[in-house]
């Protein structure tokens, strides 16, 4: 690969870039989430290193899948302007980048917050970077599986604080598990195309949109369940079950359409973005009416 000679600013926006700034901003509202719904308190100093320190970790797990999937990203169109498929950046540059990254902020979590939630972090990029990621290329079964290091840092913020993995911890963990399934099988019905040029064994492409559309379904219904039960173990009041009753049956409600023919890349793509709004509607309630 040819990498072409850039500015220093251009060079630290893509070293910046490999951690997706946007994907870790939106796990550290989960993590915040949790360190605040958690009984007690780690302080604000406490808090801040734990956020710190699980971005660093999420950064991490996204560079070093940058570096691992450089060629398929390529050959994906809403990817190949990525620093390494593009060749903006030597490929030792990521892999360096996110092997510090990892160096650091395990530790950190390990020692400084405490052993769980070091050890959740460690599952999380382990899970992420050497199951999912080479997984994606074999089987529809790499979603799932990525969706748990995807759902840990909301109970990474609950550990901060107890130092334990108790029910509303895993139930914050639930949340998140569920929500990544029909939000990623929506937009690899919308970027189906992309996917099948990588190689990637989606659900569409392997067994077709309508397969898709019903996981899509069959996932919401749990996740949607799920949403309620902060209420029955302690960690939120009636507004919030109010509100989580209503915006789930909406979202249900617009996953639903996709089993009519009508339905179509338009339909997936607003399920996709719907659900961005969906997750950050229910934890800005869950955070108004936490307890």
């Amino acid at each position: 690969m040819t990498v072409h000679a850039a500015s220093f600013p251009a060079f630290l926006r893509d070293v910046v870039a490999l951690a997706k700034p946007r994907v870790t901003a939106l796990v550290l509202c989960t993590t915040a989430a949790g360190i605040w719904l958690a009984p007690g308190s780690v302080g604000a100093a406490g808090a801040l290193v734990c956020l710190l320190a699980t971005a660093m970790t999420v950064g991490a797990a996204n560079t070093l899948n940058c570096w691992l999937e450089r060629e398929a990203d390529g050959r994906m169109e809403r990817t190949r302007d990525r620093p390494l498929p593009a060749g903006r950046l030597d490929p030792r540059v990521a892999l360096w980048f996110g092997v510090l990254l990892a160096a650091v902020s395990l530790p950190v979590l390990a020692l400084t917050v405490n052993p769980l939630t070091g050890l959740l972090g460690a599952i999380a990029l382990v899970t992420y970077v050497l199951l999912h990621t080479p997984l994606k290329q074999r089987s529809p079964f790499a979603l799932p599986v990525g969706a748990v290091p995807g759902a840990l840092p909301p109970l990474m913020g609950w550990t901060a604080v107890t130092g334990s993995a108790d029910l509303p911890g895993i139930v914050l963990f639930g949340i998140l598990f569920f929500w990544q399934l029909p939000h990623f099988l929506a937009i690899s019905l919308y970027r189906k195309e992309d996917y099948a040029a990588a190689g990637i064994r989606t659900v569409p492409v392997v067994a077709g949109d309508r397969c898709a559309r019903v996981h899509i379904v069959l996932w919401t219904v749990p996740l949607v369940a799920v949403t309620l039960l902060p209420y029955f173990v302690g960690i939120a009041g009636p507004v919030y079950l109010a509100a989580a009753g209503l915006l789930g049956a909406a979202f249900l409600a617009a996953c639903l359409y996709g089993l009519r023919p009508s339905a179509d890349r338009r339909w997936a793509r607003g399920v996709f973005l719907g659900s961005l709004a969906y997750l950050t509607l229910l934890f800005a309630m869950l955070v108004i009416d936490g307890r």
